[in-house]
């Protein structure tokens, strides 16, 4: 797995949008408070919104803001979409599985290790949400 700039972009928005539930938020300014480019944001913007992520609303007040709760929103889910599988390698992967070029892939045990490293990632970024990382930025500034 590769977290590529657009992925980073991507979570980078939500948090900031995860920390502003109260309203919409114009796409320029969540790109100049996260220093991401407007034109990369509005692409990257296009598959959140397909992915039920983000809703937007046009329009004088319009902007975008989170199309679900941030506790149900997780970093697995948007790397996927954003970045694709997880798996350091496609014959481990199990949404973009290929097979490998290894002799007996059953008993690879190059397999073995980046399957191990594939779950690991996994565990870790479905099981942290939006809300996780925006609760942990409150308790630094409180604490």
């Amino acid at each position: 797995m590769n977290l590529s700039k657009r992925g980073e972009y991507a979570l980078r928005a939500l948090l900031f949008l995860a920390g502003e539930p109260e309203r919409d938020v114009p796409l320029g300014e969540i790109g100049r408070r996260e220093k991401i480019p407007a034109k990369f944001l509005e692409q990257i913007f296009m598959d959140l919104r397909g992915a039920g992520i983000l809703k937007g609303h046009r329009g004088p007040v319009g902007g975008y803001r989170l199309g679900r709760a941030p506790r149900d929103v997780s970093l697995g889910e948007v790397v996927r979409l954003i970045d694709g599988p997880l798996a350091p390698i496609r014959c481990v992967s199990q949404t973009a599985y290929e097979p490998c070029s290894c002799p007996d892939e059953e008993h690879c045990r190059l397999r073995e290790v980046m399957m191990e490293v594939r779950n690991a990632i996994s565990r870790i970024l479905d099981r942290t949400t939006l809300a996780d990382l925006t609760a942990k930025r409150r308790g630094r500034k409180t604490g």
